[in-house]
């Protein structure tokens, strides 16, 4: 009997560490990676360039099912693809975050895009970033972690990668969505931001990434007996 594809799940809120400890996670195991979070940026942008209404549940649902998205995963860096463009860096504005978080607290929008994630699982493994992967996605995967932090330093850690890249913004703007963005993550109806029973939960709020990356590999080690 095979043995199914091993899963690192890792879940948490915006700003918590979770894209990059998933990217060091995948070089470390060669394994395949699912920014799910990506996803709901995509279909954000998409029904906002067709003037979909980010409250219409039947063509959010009819968009979810046809989305034209790929992922080319060449080189060192993922790059997100809709209609064969690339859009890394358009859904990663604060709009297309916070446009995400709505369409993603639509029960049937999940529902729609669930196969669509669990089709990542391809060997030698999977590491899945997103905020119910370990709960409901890959609800069977052996390894679960939870990211959290304070939402006062997530709002300071966005804002100075804003600030890298010349972007003139607010820190109470920014705190502002980030809470907003958790209350809707967290209180949906389907699928609610929380840790899975099984999960390590770790508190980046006064960790450094590789604090974060050594907790996480020696758990995983631990886990898969490796």
């Amino acid at each position: 009997m095979n043995k199914p594809v091993p899963i690192i799940a890792v879940d948490g809120p915006s700003g918590v560490g979770k894209g990059t400890l998933c990217q060091a996670l995948a070089n470390h195991f060669k394994w395949h990676l699912l920014d799910s979070g990506a996803i709901y940026r995509v279909l954000a942008l998409s029904a906002i360039k067709q003037a979909i209404a980010l409250e219409d549940e039947s063509q959010l649902v009819q968009l979810a099912l046809n989305l034209p998205l790929t992922f080319n995963t060449d080189g060192c860096e993922v790059k997100v693809l809709l209609n064969h463009i690339d859009v890394t860096k358009d859904i990663r504005t604060e709009q297309i975050g916070g446009a995400a978080s709505k369409v993603a607290a639509i029960n049937t929008v999940r529902a729609a895009l669930l196969q669509r994630q669990r089709d990542f699982r391809q060997a030698p493994g999977l590491i899945a970033d997103g905020r119910d992967m370990g709960s409901v996605v890959f609800s069977d995967a052996p390894v679960k972690i939870f990211l959290d932090a304070s939402a006062h330093s997530r709002a300071e850690r966005r804002m100075k990668q804003l600030q890298d890249k010349q972007n003139h913004v607010k820190f109470a703007q920014i705190l502002q969505e980030i809470t907003e963005r958790d209350l809707r993550d967290r209180n949906r109806t389907f699928a609610p931001l929380k840790p899975a029973i099984d999960a390590l939960i770790i508190d980046t709020t006064s960790l450094s990434i590789q604090d974060v990356f050594n907790q996480s590999i020696k758990y995983i080690n631990e886990k898969l007996a490796l």
